[in-house]
């Protein structure tokens, strides 16, 4: 999935539609029914949890192993992540309006997508938490691959700060069934832009914090600091 800050003279068809920057009442029933629903089957350990920013815009930049990453992903955070969600789980009119109110906000995977790179920014500019896999997809669980640099680029444009997340565990569910899977997140100190840092060397500082958390078979291409990197963190 790639980001453009590109204009575009032509109207998009989701700007007709309506977007929340807040906690609907229906995204506060849901989460909290689907958090029910894990209690039997997830036993959630949060780290680092001083690392988040209360209030202010920051993006979360998380490891994505599987698509239940999202659900530890809000349960361990106080504040509501707003996040892309590819554009066919929008094509359908109720899971459309569900998945609006639940913050996600439609992104296409085939083209370079301004309108979901400005609907991100607007997410930022009304102070709330951006969710966002670097990767871009899943990397189903082969360790992490090369991170795409919209997260970064987000960052550089709002200095908003950067406060990468690791999920471990989330790859076991139901494969210990009725036994709970243990999923462990991992919030590092938050990373902002240095000034005329390109989005390439935020994105790597980003990613060699966030596999540096991770267990060594899950690092990926990030398992090894290139020698006089001295990037990570901060």
């Amino acid at each position: 999935m790639e980001l453009s800050t590109s204009a575009t003279s032509e109207t998009d068809p989701r700007d007709a539609k309506r977007f929340y920057f807040h906690a609907t009442p229906i995204r506060k029933f849901m989460v909290a029914f689907v958090r029910g629903l894990f209690v039997p089957l997830m036993d959630l350990q949060v780290r680092g949890l001083e690392n988040f920013p209360r209030e202010g815009a920051v993006i979360v930049a998380c490891n994505h192993v599987t698509n239940f990453d999202i659900f530890p992903m809000q349960f361990s955070l106080p504040r509501p992540i707003f996040y892309m969600g590819k554009e066919q789980l929008f094509r359908n009119r109720l899971t459309d309006a569900l998945f609006r109110n639940m913050g996600a906000f439609p992104v296409s995977r085939d083209k370079k997508d301004s309108w979901a790179y400005n609907h991100a920014l607007k997410v930022l500019a009304h102070g709330q938490t951006l969710g966002m896999f670097p990767e871009g997809t899943r990397s189903r669980g082969h360790g992490l691959i090369v991170a795409r640099t919209g997260a970064a680029r987000l960052s550089i444009q709002t200095n908003s700060p950067i406060v990468p997340m690791a999920i471990i565990g989330s790859d076991k569910f139901f494969r210990l069934f009725p036994r709970r899977t243990r999923v462990t997140v991992i919030l590092l100190p938050p990373i902002l832009p240095h000034p005329e840092e390109t989005a390439i060397a935020l994105t790597d500082r980003v990613m060699f914090s966030l596999a540096a958390a991770l267990p060594p078979e899950m690092r990926g291409v990030y398992a090894d600091v290139p020698k006089g990197f001295g990037g990570v963190g901060g």
